[in-house]
């Protein structure tokens, strides 16, 4: 590993799929139990000796930067703030001047949550002499037609890219994760101050001149880019299906939950798996099944709550949030 291999987590996004949740907290900072997804991606970082990373932001940007400018995660946190989106490899050009020349250097989405094995990348890179490096997930193949699957040759280098195939189609299930090792030459096939973009624009070029392999991701993955997902991802935690340092679980005769600074009443019956955040209000008698309570939640006396993600008092919500089908259940 380079003694100042330095990284970038792409922090811009809008996290749309999430409203209501992105309506208050930029995706970055959702909490998995209880920890800002961002706080985790720096703390792997920072295990695999990388202490300088840059973020591109612009939605809700002062929430990231006020989070992470001061920080303990070992990080020396730097952003630049965009006026307006420019795709993610405009985003990455915009942070060129970061970068050391002839280096290597990581890129990660701000919503990947993942044990990837970021310095078999890094290695992995380093000795095929590639420009790009991309970590690739093997997933079922009757769900490659929601993501951007990647062909390799057997050398794992990427021939071919098919975005969200029919079934039928695909070539292969091996997925982007988004997951990124360039060399600073990547910067020479992205222009300035244009929206780019890394599998429409940077990656057809790169291909042509076979400058793309893969290294494989055997370990949990997930982009937690929809409710479904992020509530998914929850129970992989309690699971162990995805495995975090320093989780307390706590079991009841029904149920589980993580909680935060909070207090929990005697009565309150548990079922499933529940995380609970800082600051909450908690009336007697209620009954959590699969929920998950945001930081200043309140949930009244008596009720009974199942599959809900509980937002506090004055956050705002989106015009469909009524519709119970995309959140299940909200209490405001």
């Amino acid at each position: 590993m380079a003694k100042h291999l330095k990284a970038m987590v792409m922090a811009a996004g809008m996290g749309s799929r999430l409203e209501p949740i992105t309506l208050n907290i930029p995706k970055p900072l959702i909490p998995v139990a209880n920890v800002p997804l961002m706080d985790i991606i720096l703390s792997q970082l920072h295990s695999v000796g990388v202490n300088e990373v840059i973020s591109n932001t612009y939605y809700l940007a002062d929430k990231i930067i006020d989070r992470y400018k001061n920080n303990n995660l070992g990080i020396n946190f730097n952003y630049i703030k965009e006026n307006e989106l420019s795709g993610t490899a405009g985003g990455v050009k915009k942070c060129q001047y970061f970068f050391d020349e002839g280096e290597d250097f990581i890129v990660l989405s701000g919503d990947g949550l993942t044990n990837a094995d970021i310095k078999k990348g890094v290695e992995i890179h380093k000795m095929s002499g590639a420009i790009a490096t991309i970590g690739v997930k093997q997933i079922p193949h009757e769900y490659v037609s929601h993501f951007g699957v990647v062909v390799t040759d057997n050398n794992g280098f990427v021939t071919e890219f098919q975005e969200k195939p029919q079934i039928e189609e695909a070539k292969s299930n091996l997925i982007n994760t988004g997951i990124y090792i360039f060399n600073y030459k990547i910067f020479d096939y992205i222009p300035e101050n244009q929206f780019y973009d890394f599998a429409k624009n940077v990656f057809p070029k790169l291909l042509l001149e076979g400058q793309i392999n893969t290294f494989e991701v055997r370990e949990y993955w997930s982009d937690v880019g929809t409710i479904g997902q992020y509530k998914q991802a929850i129970q992989d935690v309690f699971n162990g299906v995805y495995k975090m340092d320093n989780l307390h679980i706590t079991e009841t005769n029904l149920g589980n939950y993580i909680a935060g600074k909070t207090k929990i009443p005697q009565n309150a019956r548990f079922v499933g798996n529940n995380v609970i955040g800082n600051d909450c209000k908690l009336g007697e008698y209620i009954m959590l099944d699969n929920c998950i309570v945001f930081d200043g939640a309140e949930i009244p006396t008596g009720a009974e709550l199942k599959d809900c993600i509980v937002l506090p008092k004055g956050a705002k919500v989106s015009k469909n949030t009524v519709d119970i089908s995309k959140l299940d259940c909200l209490v405001k």
